[in-house]
């Protein structure tokens, strides 16, 4: 494996080290990047606190979770403290589309940067061959019509690619005759909204791995029998393909900081968090471990707590909910193109957004921390009416981060903060909702609760989903909403804290392997498209280092 990155620091053997790994712990991959073995787990059992960084809804460009994330592991180490953080894979879809790459920004960054934001240790290529393995055996399966006859016209698993390609959201496969295979609608979903990387973040183990293969649902033949990922002889072989994959990767931070970077579902399509094992990990071989969930804490971090907490046995000591002057004014009726001008009355409007996720936090019994994520453009009289607004109207801890251009240093008062409010031993959190409720009762206990929806409306093929969803004994199962991520409804263009509205669930989609429901919402898609420019038109490689991967 080569490392291309310019970053030169600690090598990964002194990163392991400073872990307490042994060398037959952990596989090298170049110099800066290691997988490390399942065996860990049970060398050194979770022991740590766990805290989890979330952020109020943010702007297009996000609000800096992983800024934030990668900034608290520094600031609790420059205090002393022993860390490791628990991170997300990047996807190359928001990389080379709109957003950019996931690895941190300025003084705080896991590296190798840009290794970790394309290609990496292959692990989304493996997700990606073993899901569209799956798909190439159902239609092989159809083809030659063999044991049970599947019916074509009711097949719920579709491709994917690690890319946002709105033309290939929907598609036709199978044409080109009788030799070609049997023609029939399909489409792509992106990687990260595959079931099987929803799979890989959820497994404890590789047994744990493969009776969640063979639990995929597929397909349902002409009698309206289920298939199922066992039933076409799959499992084995997708186990395989993900092999390696299932072992965490181990990079580190700025500062050297230990840092787990697994697994990448986004949090507006899936579950949006990083792997189970990675985060037991960091728990067994640090005092705190850091880890964040995708977009808003109504999307990620409600499904960290009612799916990955609840299936694996986890809690969080604190919650720090990542704000900025910039997503405030926004929410406070900004455009994007004035959201660097001072402006306190929209900012003080914005602060409704601000209230509802500390609500949120608290309905999970979870002591939340408000960071500010400091801009170089904010203005110190916005960010004093942010700290009077926490500690005065909303009663919760705030702390100003700087850590983007001072790293850890300017990340002491959040660090010191999190020790100070984190619970000294975590008290167990109070799910939203229990899984043994009707389907409907979980969704609009987090549609009303989460999101402050009055009403959800469902179309005739999401009635006909939750019917077929009871026959077939799925209905015990958590519900993991797709929502987009810009409101807190699912109408991305309701900013602030929206009330009065209604959720529109057009269908419902099995995840059985996974372990969750998908009720897809609004007019979120599975697969994104590409802004006008994307970011892939300014990547390059000069001198042989890449460049423009921000």
């Amino acid at each position: 494996m080569s490392d291309s990155s310019p970053y030169k620091g600690l090598t990964i053997a002194e990163i392991t080290t400073r872990l307490g790994l042994q060398e037959g712990d952990w596989t090298p991959y170049g110099t800066t990047k290691a997988k490390v073995h399942l065996d860990v787990l049970k060398k050194y059992p979770p022991r740590g606190k766990l805290i989890l960084v979330s952020a109020i809804t943010p702007t297009p460009a996000g609000e800096g979770k992983t800024t934030t994330t990668i900034g608290l592991g520094q600031g609790l180490q420059q205090l002393g403290e022993s860390v490791c953080i628990a991170l997300r894979e990047p996807s190359l879809g928001p990389c080379l589309g709109m957003k950019g790459g996931a690895t941190g920004g300025g003084l705080s960054q896991v590296h190798p940067a840009e290794e970790i934001n394309l290609h990496f240790t292959g692990d989304f290529h493996a997700v990606t061959s073993a899901h569209n393995l799956l798909a190439a055996l159902l239609d092989n399966r159809i083809y030659r019509q063999e044991e049970v006859a599947i019916d074509p016209r009711r097949i719920t698993w579709k491709r994917v690619m690690d890319m946002n390609d709105r033309a290939l959201r929907n598609i036709i496969v199978g044409l080109g005759g009788v030799l070609q295979g049997v023609p029939r609608e399909s489409g792509f979903d992106i990687t990260a909204a595959s079931e099987i990387m929803a799979i890989l973040c959820l497994a404890k183990d590789y047994d744990d791995l493969k009776s969640r293969l063979a639990r995929i649902l597929v397909a349902f033949t002409y009698k309206g029998d289920p298939v199922t990922a066992d039933s076409l002889n799959a499992t084995g072989a997708l186990a395989a393909l993900l092999k390696d994959a299932l072992m965490p990767n181990l990079v580190q931070t700025t500062e050297g900081v230990p840092a787990f970077i697994h697994g990448g579902p986004f949090a507006n399509i899936a579950h949006g968090c990083n792997s189970v094992i990675a985060t037991k990990m960091a728990l067994g071989l640090a005092d705190w471990a850091i880890t964040e969930a995708g977009f808003g804490f109504d999307l990620g971090a409600e499904k960290f707590f009612d799916i990955k907490c609840r299936s694996a046995g986890l809690d969080t000591a604190a919650v720090v909910l990542v704000a900025t002057c910039r997503a405030l004014k926004m929410h406070g009726g900004v455009p994007r193109s004035k959201l660097d001008d001072k402006n306190t009355d929209a900012l003080q409007k914005g602060l409704a957004n601000l209230d509802k996720h500390v609500e949120n936090i608290h309905k999970f019994c979870e002591p939340p921390v408000v960071c500010l994520n400091r801009f170089t453009s904010d203005h110190d009289e916005e960010i004093e009416l942010i700290r009077h607004h926490c500690q005065n109207t909303l009663g919760v801890p705030f702390a100003v981060s700087n850590h983007f251009e001072e790293g850890g240093k300017g990340a002491e008062e959040l660090a010191q903060a999190v020790i100070k409010h984190a619970e000294k031993v975590s008290s167990p959190f109070r799910p939203l909702y229990d899984w043994q409720e009707d389907v409907k009762t979980k969704i609009w206990k987090v549609a009303n609760g989460m999101y402050g929806a009055d009403n959800i409306v469902y179309t005739q093929k999401a009635e006909r989903d939750l019917k077929s969803i009871q026959q077939l004994g799925y209905d015990k199962l958590p519900v993991c909403i797709a929502k987009t991520q810009q409101s807190l409804s699912d109408d991305p263009k309701l900013l602030g804290r929206p009330t009065g509205f209604t959720v529109t669930v057009r269908e419902i989609i099995i995840s059985a392997g996974a372990g969750f429901l998908v009720p897809i919402t609004g007019d979120i898609m599975r697969m994104p498209g590409l802004p006008k420019t994307p970011q892939a038109e300014h990547i390059d490689v000069v001198d042989g280092i890449i460049t423009g991967v921000k």
